[in-house]
């Protein structure tokens, strides 16, 4: 609802600048009727532009955590009058160290106000502490749970003997007739870089998207992702957050995550709205610790399958 002296009333937080500016979409979608106000502030944009954007008000702050910090410490900008907060993504706000800016945030607001937390997982990391700490005696909703992913997704293990053998296999899933779209998962920034020069190399349309690229550059390239113009979109877990990719037909972890919810959310990026999509393992021996805990994370083994041609040679443990 707008405040009368249009003020903000509600607080959206997120984690990457790509969210903050899906979650703007989103707002703007559902109140084409009655059109809101909504300043964002991220990283990426001139601070003196988003003090302005504050000062002709508005109804709603989207906000990075840092960001929208040193603007409240300038005394730039004023949360007094906020009743609505929302704190998007937490578990990947810890992860990248914004817990505390989160913390500070909510305790410049003087009023009573809601508070709302999203989290893949209360698991792991803090979170839960998190939590507890922001919202005490909240109510707690689950909505399916941690292990959750699409009934519609098949999900797959390649064996690979080494890195030529993973980057063979890649390509060959990459090139069949099922393979419309394909989102590739890397831990690292510099795997990421190796992977897209190397999917180029072999004439296949590849972008690479990691946190050292510019907001306008990640936006464009997963635009073109988005329009079909490249079949490929080689992304870390950060850089990922936020991405609205509706239509992929395979998620292909080309490094096997570290946590088990890491890996619900990469393979919750296909088999969306009714759709059916495919979920590729690459595993390397160096691999099999990260799989072991994904499996026992999900409760299920995952089936190990072989490629045509592409059998790996040795006994991978």
């Amino acid at each position: 609802r707008k405040h009368r002296s249009h003020e903000p009333v509600a607080l959206i937080l997120a984690p990457t600048r790509e969210l903050a500016f899906q979650i703007q979409h989103v707002l703007k979608t559902f109140s084409k009727e009655d059109p809101i106000d909504i300043a964002m502030i991220t990283g990426g944009q001139a601070p003196t532009a988003q003090q302005k954007v504050l000062d002709e008000g508005c109804d709603v702050i989207i906000a990075t955590p840092g960001r929208l910090l040193n603007l409240v410490e300038q005394e730039q900008a004023d949360l007094s009058l906020i009743e609505f907060v929302v704190i998007d993504e937490a578990d990947r706000m810890l992860d990248m160290g914004q817990g505390p800016d989160v913390a500070t945030l909510l305790a410049s607001i003087t009023t009573a106000f809601q508070t709302c937390l999203f989290s893949a997982t209360l698991a792991g990391a803090g979170v839960e502490i998190f939590a507890n700490t922001l919202l005490p005696d909240a109510t707690r909703v689950d909505v399916n749970a941690s292990n959750h992913y699409a009934e519609q997704v098949e999900q797959r293990v390649y064996l690979a003997d080494n890195r030529e053998h993973k980057q063979a296999l890649l390509k060959a899933v990459i090139q069949s007739d099922e393979c419309t779209s394909a989102l590739v998962f890397c831990n690292k920034k510099e795997r990421a870089d190796e992977v897209a020069d190397y999917l180029q190399s072999q004439n296949i349309s590849a972008q690479v998207v990691h946190g050292e690229f510019s907001q306008a550059d990640r936006r464009e390239r997963t635009r073109k992702f988005r329009q079909g113009k490249i079949k490929v979109l080689v992304a870390t877990d950060v850089a990922s957050r936020g991405l609205d990719l509706p239509q992929v037909s395979h998620v292909i972890n080309y490094d096997v995550p570290f946590r088990g919810d890491i890996y619900i959310h990469r393979v919750g990026r296909t088999g969306r709205a009714g759709q059916s999509g495919i979920a590729v393992n690459l595993v390397e021996s160096h691999d099999q610790k990260n799989l072991e805990r994904i499996e026992h994370h999900i409760g299920q083994s995952l089936p190990v399958v072989k490629m045509k041609g592409l059998a790996p040679k040795g006994k991978v443990n």
